[in-house]
């Protein structure tokens, strides 16, 4: 017998289950979880179109089991949209977020985290976004990953790019880079290591590519790896499954300039505060697409 509710989004009936159901150890729900993305959905909805997206779920909140579903459920309502993509022969199936219904229901099958691929159906093996993922070794400050976004900021704009960066919701940052849908995954993840490799050419005291994490100790690891075919990525205003409930939050070059940001402090309440003082600080990155094959400045 179900046990739950049902709501009707946009002629869309969605169930809803568990809600009383504890997700975060400060008495946050799954009903928060829900509340949190329908509020943020007309923020976050744009980001998402058209990307195939991989569930993480946490069916008993973030102190139990959780886990990757790529698949789209045989039970999810018949509304719900999905793309196959083929992976060394097999057909996946991907959810696609393009509206609240969907988002809704992905929120009440547990999907604390939003993670898309960084490129659409349209051009499914081209990326419209490159990622420098900047993740510290345990003890690193922030301050010190802010430094190393900055030494990448600057390389980027050798090359007339522009990134945009955002806490990744734990410890570390990220830089999207928004690209015209040319290049394929290849030739991205290629360029981002050329960029990754000079950053910690440079600064060899403060950054690293070194995947090994017992080598990385003082340093942080710029990864690049994220820019293959198939990966995903933990999208602006996506909710991260640690106490507080921590949000992926834009922010301004100014702010990471002036070492101004504390990353805990943007959380599933607050950063609603942000939006309404500076709004969508992504926003340009939708309309900005660049090109990998422009010439680098001359010194």
């Amino acid at each position: 017998m179900f046990n739950g509710k049902i709501v009707c989004i946009a002629g869309k009936e969605v169930k809803l289950t568990n809600l009383e159901k504890i997700f975060w150890p400060e008495g946050l729900t799954k009903a928060h979880l829900v509340k949190y993305y329908t509020d943020i959905a007309p923020v976050l909805l744009p980001y998402l179109y058209d990307r195939p997206l991989v569930m993480k779920r946490y069916p008993d909140g973030i102190a139990g089991e959780a886990f990757y579903q790529k698949e789209c459920p045989d039970y999810a309502p018949p509304w719900i949209k999905t793309h196959p993509v083929t992976h060394s022969g097999k057909i996946i199936r991907y959810v696609i977020c393009n509206d609240l219904a969907t988002l809704v229901w992905l929120a009440n099958q547990a999907c604390i985290e939003i993670h898309a691929f960084l490129s659409t159906t349209r051009q499914i093996n081209c990326p419209d976004l490159a990622v420098f993922d900047l993740d510290p070794a345990e003890g690193v400050a922030f301050s010190q990953v802010m430094e190393v976004a900055l030494v990448i900021r600057d390389l980027l704009a050798g090359f007339d790019l522009q990134a945009y960066p955002k806490t990744s919701g734990a410890g570390g940052l990220h830089l999207f880079v928004p690209l015209l849908p040319v290049d394929p995954f290849p030739t991205v993840t290629l360029f981002t290591r050329s960029i990754a490799e000079m950053a910690a050419a440079s600064h060899p005291e403060i950054a690293t590519v070194e995947r090994k994490v017992e080598k990385r100790k003082g340093k942080v690891y710029i990864d690049y790896l994220q820019n293959g075919r198939g990966k995903t990525m933990a999208f602006q205003y996506s909710l991260r499954p640690l106490p507080g409930a921590p949000v992926s939050a834009p922010l301004t070059w100014k702010e990471v300039e002036q070492m101004n940001v504390q990353p805990a402090s943007f959380d599933i309440r607050s950063i609603f505060d942000r939006l309404q003082e500076f709004g969508d600080l992504f926003r340009d990155l939708l309309i900005s697409p660049q090109s990998l094959s422009l010439p680098a400045k001359e010194a």
